[in-house]
């Protein structure tokens, strides 16, 4: 299974902010959007890194409530991991867990195309195991 069959399940929308945005705006718009991370995007629409809701947690956590009037390109994550349309779900499953990441941005020829999270992988995966077990009893029962 690969990343794009989670992308032609659960769509490509993204969510995309500029890196003015205060983080307490940043967080209206995840919660708005019932989502854990979006992507900020300079003036050119190229994105520039993520923020995530532990991101808002953590610099609240570190410098109190003051911290929400800060923009989100401070406290952004740059250099963002990505994985490609080709991806199997194994080697997504591997990135997030090495390197401790929810959500990892689908980029095709350096166009950002999509977002997957670990539940979709996760839920992906469980199918994908289901699927594996179904057809297994079917080949022992048709014996």
């Amino acid at each position: 299974m690969l990343v794009k069959n989670i992308l032609e399940r659960k769509g490509r929308d993204v969510i995309s902010i500029k890196p003015s945005l205060t983080l307490e705006e940043t967080a209206k718009v995840l919660r708005e959007n019932k989502i854990g991370v979006v992507v900020i995007s300079d003036t050119s629409d190229k994105m520039c890194g993520v923020l995530s809701e532990r991101d808002i947690i953590n610099a609240i956590g570190k410098k109190g409530k003051a911290v929400l009037s800060k923009t989100a390109s401070d406290y952004m994550t740059q250099g963002v991991y990505t994985c490609a349309l080709t991806d199997s779900i194994k080697e997504v499953m591997t990135t997030m867990t090495e390197r401790r990441i929810r959500h990892l941005p689908v980029v095709e020829e350096g166009n950002l195309v999509g977002m997957i999270s670990i539940g979709d992988v996760v839920k992906e995966r469980m199918a994908e195991t289901q699927a594996e077990a179904d057809a297994l009893k079917k080949y022992i029962t048709a014996g």
